[in-house]
């Protein structure tokens, strides 16, 4: 069935295609969508699931803990100043190792007060051991839903992923929606869960000698595991529903020399800017990250062989540092047998429109350091001056 539906709805058809049991709701701006169309799938039947209203994002990523620690497939959607009230929970959840599934519809950080979107939000908690999912289509954001339920299932850890404010989340696009993800999705029946017929207690007190190091360990490994993870099963999904997305989407990167780097929305328009600089000869490809965490290290590496100039686009900051992609790019990158140069380009902040004529300069930029070698790491682009 294929309906047109924005991305926060995409959202909530995903949820409702994974037959989540437990949603928790709490509105923000503008992820509120997501949670109204969820209440009107219960109240109307469509979804038999227990909805519960709670009264901060802190309250309903612990309601969704607690859902999912008796086995209960569980479901909340955020954004902004809300995802960081629940920063404390979110650690909470990926250590206790529950595959909860969240949507962030990516939204600046205050203050000022900002309702527009960049990725500061979600970036802020790359370190909490969730994995992030940057859609850059409301199709995409639909399958990354049931894709984050199977994958989450499969190591133990949280999942979430994220959208643009607006660019995705209030706009239109026809979607095709999988009624039911059941045949796709095994019911969630983890070994380990509180049953009052098998009682066992759950993140207790641990002394240095043992085993908080070890807790930490598996999770790092089930995150690095989650990589081949991901790629089974978009493959799967992909023999039953036609669409694969990876954990690096390439386009246009046969022969190039010149590297774009971006995550999200925006790669849309950078496909556009690429096609026209590749019809005046300028070799010049993109590669869409759709991981930050796990990070797509080795596919990353593999676009880079012949690769002279990359250029990291960051809707987000690290203060005293650069963009997050950029430092993650480096670190993959660099530690590989290629060194081309890389240039960070500050882009988007507070939902400052990025036009195509920004992402010209950019590459016009690109062709000028390919030539004349590194002026500076980073650029903010579209400063007002």
């Amino acid at each position: 069935m294929r309906k047109v539906i924005t991305g926060n709805y995409a959202c909530a058809y995903g949820a409702k295609a994974s037959n989540v049991e437990v949603i928790a709701a709490y509105p923000i701006t503008p992820q509120t969508q997501v949670v109204e169309k969820i209440a009107e799938f219960v109240s109307n039947g469509e979804l038999k699931a227990q909805y519960i209203e709670v009264e901060s994002e802190h309250s309903a990523m612990a309601a969704c803990i607690g859902a999912s620690m008796v086995g209960a497939r569980a479901y909340t959607a955020t954004s902004a100043q809300g995802l960081l009230l629940m920063h404390e929970m979110l650690h909470w959840a990926a250590n206790a190792r529950l595959p909860i599934v969240m949507a962030n519809t990516n939204r600046a950080l205050a203050p000022p007060w900002s309702i527009w979107s960049d990725q500061q939000d979600s970036i802020s908690q790359r370190d909490t051991g969730w994995l992030q999912f940057y859609c850059e289509s409301n199709q995409e954001v639909f399958d990354t839903t049931i894709l984050a339920y199977k994958v989450a299932e499969k190591v133990s850890l949280p999942a979430m992923l994220v959208l643009d404010a607006f660019i995705l989340s209030h706009t239109a696009e026809p979607v095709e929606i999988i009624e039911s993800a059941h045949d796709f999705l095994s019911p969630y029946n983890p070994k380990y869960k509180l049953d009052i017929d098998n009682p066992c207690s759950f993140g207790l007190l641990t002394k240095p000698e043992g085993p908080y190091y070890e807790f930490k360990y598996k999770a790092a490994e089930a995150m690095e595991e989650s990589k081949r993870v991901i790629i089974e099963a978009e493959r799967e999904f992909e023999r039953r529903f036609g669409r694969y997305y990876g954990l690096v989407v390439p386009y246009r990167c046969e022969n190039a020399d010149i590297l774009m780097v971006a995550s999200g929305a925006i790669a849309s328009s950078c496909r556009e800017v690429i096609d026209k600089f590749r019809a005046e000869g300028v070799d010049i490809g993109l590669a869409r990250i759709r991981t930050l965490r796990p990070f797509p290290s080795e596919e990353l590496v593999k676009l880079c062989k012949d690769v002279k100039v990359l250029g990291v686009l960051d809707r987000n900051f690290s203060f005293g540092a650069e963009g997050v992609f950029c430092t993650e790019t480096k670190s993959a990158v660099y530690n590989s047998n290629y060194h081309p140069i890389i240039k960070n380009y500050i882009i988007g902040l507070g939902g400052r429109d990025v036009l195509i004529k920004d992402l010209e300069a950019i590459v016009k930029d690109l062709i000028k350091v390919k030539k004349e070698g590194l002026d500076r790491e980073r650029k903010w682009i579209g400063l007002i001056k």
